[in-house]
């Protein structure tokens, strides 16, 4: 793999086709930046086309996942800003909404392991993520109603997926801080470990031993079927498992099962 794109706020290393990328604003509690959004986006556009790629772990340097926007910095640049905020006619999102929803794009699973502060923007980012691990008192919340403002890296989308509309609508409104665990029964995490990042390899060891063509396209499917209808769900599942049916990866995984033996996975197909 070729080596990863020049940032400013975020690392990115692979090893064994897992990618560990990094917030890495340690002194500002990585705090977001125009330049650490960017990087976010170019960051996840090159991992996107690796097909070795299996996994991406998503985590952030020093006391914090991430403290949401520096607003500070941000509002330095008036200019900017205004242009971040228009949106690509291509992908439909302006940059702070594609730094999040990039990840979303990933044809691996991306796994946010969270501790310390996961507020706004940061949220958001972990939000974008398929899974989330933090620590039970990590403290998380959409803290853009404290300055008046609403979720708007594609917040709006996340949250009303995985909550209530009636959760979803009282922590955007009230701007509540909640613990990890709170956050773990009101369903915006997966699950709550003293190591989220432990917690996450965890998982990815289980997703490694399955094919990463099956894995890629159960993503597609059920990011797909939260806004298609279920007729279009069920030809989307036909066209995928006619492809499926003919991919190496898949022949692998059936050999493999049925020699009772560890399977050994090519780069994904697509």
């Amino acid at each position: 793999m070729s080596a990863s794109p020049a940032t400013t706020y975020v690392s990115c290393t692979v090893e064994d086709g897992i990618a560990r990328v990094v917030l890495d604003r340690p002194d500002k509690l990585n705090a977001l930046t125009l330049d650490t959004l960017e990087d976010l986006i170019r960051v996840a556009r090159w991992l996107r086309h690796d097909r070795t790629l299996r996994a991406v772990i998503l985590s952030g340097a020093g006391e914090s996942f991430c403290a949401g926007l520096d607003f500070g910095t941000v509002l330095k640049r008036p200019g900017r800003v205004a242009r971040a905020l228009v949106p690509s006619p291509l992908r439909g999102t302006n940059t702070f909404q594609e730094a999040c929803w990039a990840w979303r794009r990933l044809p691996v699973p991306v796994i946010a392991a969270v501790h310390g502060h996961c507020y706004g923007g940061g949220l958001q980012i972990a939000l974008a993520a398929d899974f989330r691990f933090t620590t039970p008192d990590a403290r998380w919340s959409v803290l853009e109603g404290k300055w008046g403002l609403i979720p708007d890296m594609s917040g709006v989308r996340s949250i009303s997926e995985l909550v209530g509309l009636d959760v979803a609508k009282r922590l955007a409104m009230t701007a509540e801080i909640v613990s990890g665990k709170e956050a773990l029964d009101l369903g915006l995490v997966t699950g709550v470990d003293a190591d989220p990042v432990a917690a996450a390899e965890s998982l990815v060891a289980e997703i490694k031993a399955k094919s990463p063509d099956a894995v890629a396209a159960a993503k597609r499917l059920f990011d797909g079927a939260r806004t298609s209808s279920a007729r279009r769900t069920f030809a989307r599942e036909r066209i995928e498992q006619v492809i499926l049916l003919a991919t190496r990866n898949t022949r692998v995984a059936r050999e493999s099962a049925f020699a009772k033996i560890a399977p050994t996975f090519g780069p994904r197909s697509r």
